[in-house]
């Protein structure tokens, strides 16, 4: 791992980040809210990381599904409640407030697409 500035993976943090805002802003339905935009988050971490790190893609791509794994598996417990964010709309939306398996089946798509990033 060394660390780097990666032009191509700032542009694609910037795009998606700018998605995941207008998904959270004005989507309201009950698939690409809360499918697409757990599929995006892991690309969105994935490509925030190579911004800054060169490192094996598929060891950094495989670090974020496994964050996002415990993340979720945090939601299970509450752990926003923890954090006192339990009324605070913002970190709410951020952090993820309940566990469903189908989000650890939409971080499991985005490490695959993750994986489509090669160089």
């Amino acid at each position: 791992m060394k660390l780097t500035f990666n032009s191509k993976f700032l542009f694609i943090f910037l795009a998606i980040l700018i998605a995941e805002i207008l998904i959270a802003k004005y989507l309201h339905d009950a698939f690409i809210r809360p499918f697409g935009g757990d599929v995006l988050v892991v690309v969105l971490i994935y490509a925030f990381f190579r911004i800054f790190i060169k490192m094996n893609y598929k060891k950094l791509a495989f670090s974020v599904l496994i964050f996002s794994f415990i993340i979720e598996a945090l939601q299970a417990v509450q752990y926003v409640n923890w954090l006192g964010f339990e009324n605070n709309k913002f970190w709410s939306t951020i952090l993820g407030t309940y566990f469903t398996f189908y989000d650890l089946l939409a971080y499991f798509v985005g490490y695959l697409i993750c994986l489509l990033f090669k160089d």
